[in-house]
């Protein structure tokens, strides 16, 4: 919505004049900083709703900035959107298993740049439906963003919570990848190596010892699903 603030970390003057420009077009407050320790900095005093982040960046990479920003309590719900020169994938794995939420590859279109942070920020709005999601142990609060397992709370993120409620939704049923991308990342088309690796890393927090397990299936091909197994 006009007036989120967005933080762009960019060592490059060019490209956060005209991302500064293009977004403030679309109503959002911007700020900027050059080098990694200065984007700790503004993004602990200025709580921005999003940060731009380069990956290359001066005394600190993106890499590092990624992963304090997602360690403190602070600012680990602030949505990352990295942006790379970097063509090989496992950089771009790296960035999204440390928390990052979305990435795009320079040189980037700059309306796709616009919807891309359009996305992100009505990220953790509600699937359609009611408000509680509930089956067996799991039981989801879409206006708290809370998820418990079996009584306990799930540490997700904001994007990982999403992720869990549209399965939820489903239960047992395949949502596609493509699907997911669109309603997360509201994409069609694109890069879905961004979802596989989030899926991941919520796989790993649904484990809790217990059975049945609540499972998110990879089907070849088709998509994921969210089961309870034995």
């Amino acid at each position: 919505m006009p007036g989120q603030r967005i933080l762009i970390v960019e060592d490059e003057e060019a490209i956060v004049e005209v991302v500064s420009r293009t977004l403030r077009r679309h109503g959002y407050e911007t700020a900027s900083a050059a080098d990694g320790d200065r984007a700790l900095e503004m993004a602990f005093s200025l709580r921005p709703d999003l940060v731009i982040l380069d990956l290359m960046l001066p005394k600190m990479d993106g890499w590092e900035v990624c992963r304090r920003l997602k360690a403190d309590r602070q600012t680990a719900s602030v949505p990352v959107l990295m942006l790379t020169a970097r063509r090989e994938e496992r950089d771009v794995v790296e960035g999204l298993e440390i928390g990052a939420d979305d990435y795009m590859k320079k040189p980037f279109s700059l309306a796709e740049l616009a919807a891309r942070v359009k996305a992100l920020l009505r990220r953790s709005g509600p699937e359609e439906g009611g408000r509680i999601v509930e089956d067996g142990g799991l039981r989801i609060e879409v206006d708290g963003e809370t998820a418990l397992l079996r009584g306990a709370p799930l540490d997700l993120s904001p994007t990982e919570f999403r992720l869990l409620e549209v399965l939820a939704r489903r239960m047992g049923r395949t949502v596609p990848r493509e699907e997911l991308l669109s309603k997360i990342w509201s994409f069609y088309g694109g890069d879905t190596r961004t979802v596989d690796v989030h899926i991941s890393r919520l796989r790993k927090k649904l484990v809790d010892g217990k059975r049945p397990a609540l499972a998110v299936n990879s089907l070849r091909g088709r998509g994921y699903r969210l089961v309870w197994e034995e």
